[in-house]
């Protein structure tokens, strides 16, 4: 391949998803991943129906739903497992798309097969840790630690929450902000539970707050039980690990977990038999004034981290790839593109990422907690209006943007 027209630095969720709609678009890229191997990675994500949508028109929908879960429901329950509200999700709430839980490593290679299958072996060039970026009038140039400079038109930085781009834009940036909740991640196989297609939460973080939903399908292989992805988070003020790779200690968490099983599920027994649990706190980064400067933007974590509390990290990625491909392919690789691409996306995940602090799906856990004062009530009518949940639950698809009638009537953006 010569010069690829757009350089992208990161094969992750992001990085692939541009690739493949730059490609879509009739657009040269080249993927530049820093490790030198690609590994499974992480536990479980959700691809809402935004997110679904656009990958449905890279036609990925039968390759995804081969590997994951359809979520029919999504429920929540309080510490002492009285049920407090629910909702259909996916394409038994009225979208044209469903909700699907996947294992991220699956998520990642079922995007890793399709760009090497479309764009070619050469596509991700692996072992490539990029030191700088310089641009002129007509191009970007990538310097690599262990490898020859590359040139293309533009550079778009999705290497993560540590991106070494948006280092480079924002040098004084220091280090991502910490919410005060420590999360630990985890998955096993483990029997299904509530029809064995819902997302539940339970409880609140003052206490110990759980997110669970099975990622992969029962198989003979695995003794006829699912893959059950499991968070668990509690306020912690002196967390301090920011990388995924660390592994949590089962001795740090069960304190707050010990004992808690309902009638449907063992919530402590099913992360006492988990083999590897990943820690890390829970943290975002303010708003961006700008991603864009010339000929270089930023996309996905890189530009936007937010707080993992409403399923949306991924599906905002992969709809800044495709808002991005979109613009690229009317204006050209071109600063132009970049401003635009800034202009729409920069706004609408700033949003995001603010909600999540103060107004996330699981305020509803929250309000329901300080109501009740942490007490087991008998019926959730007293503590709380069904309707009152409802709207904070819509208003949050409105902020997102996958709320039903958004997302059935915005244009394709590739």
């Amino acid at each position: 391949m010569s010069n690829p027209d757009i350089l992208i630095v990161g094969g992750g969720i992001g990085g692939l998803s541009l690739a493949l709609s730059l490609h879509q678009a009739g657009i040269s890229c080249r993927v530049y991943e820093s490790v030198p191997e690609i590994r499974p990675l992480g536990v479980g994500i959700n691809l809402l129906p935004h997110g679904m949508r656009e990958l449905s028109e890279l036609g990925l929908q039968d390759a995804l739903a081969k590997r994951s879960i359809e979520t029919r429901t999504l429920a929540f329950y309080s510490r002492h497992g009285q049920f407090i509200y629910s909702e259909p999700r996916g394409r038994y709430a009225g979208y044209d798309w469903p909700q699907l839980s996947i294992h991220r490593a699956d998520l990642h290679a079922v995007l890793l097969d399709a760009v090497t299958a479309r764009l070619g072996a050469d596509a991700v060039v692996l072992d490539r840790r990029v030191s700088k970026a310089e641009q002129d009038a007509t191009g970007v140039t990538l310097h690599f630690e262990n490898a020859e400079p590359q040139r293309g038109r533009l550079a778009i930085g999705c290497d993560g929450i540590h991106s070494a781009i948006r280092r480079q834009l924002y040098p004084d940036q220091g280090p991502p902000r910490y919410s005060g909740v420590n999360m630990w991640r985890g998955a096993v196989r483990w029997p299904a539970f509530l029809g064995g297609d819902t997302m539940v939460s339970t409880g609140w973080m003052t206490v110990g707050k759980t997110v669970i939903y099975p990622v992969r399908p029962a198989t003979p292989e695995s003794g006829g039980l699912p893959l059950i992805n499991w968070v668990a988070e509690i306020e912690k003020p002196d967390a301090v690990r920011q990388d995924w790779t660390g592994r949590g200690r089962l001795s740090d968490l069960m304190p707050a977990f010990a004992g808690l099983t309902f009638d449907w599920l063992d919530i402590s027994g099913m992360i006492e038999a988990t083999a590897e649990i990943l820690e890390y706190p829970m943290v975002d980064r303010d708003p961006l004034p700008r991603w864009s400067f010339g000929r270089l933007s930023l996309l996905g974590d890189a530009a936007h981290p937010m707080y993992p509390r409403g399923s949306n990290g991924a599906g905002q990625a992969i709809i800044d790839a495709r808002c991005l491909a979109g613009l690229v392919r009317r204006l050209g690789a071109t600063p132009d593109a970049l401003v635009q691409y800034d202009a729409i996306r920069g706004p609408a995940t700033a949003k995001v990422v603010l909600t999540n602090r103060s107004d996330p799906p699981d305020a509803i856990l929250r309000e329901v907690w300080q109501r009740s004062g942490g007490r087991p009530f008998a019926r959730i009518e007293d503590v709380i209006a069904p309707q009152e949940l409802q709207a904070m639950s819509d208003r949050y698809k409105k902020v997102a943007g996958f709320d039903v009638e958004t997302l059935r009537t915005r244009p394709s953006f590739v």
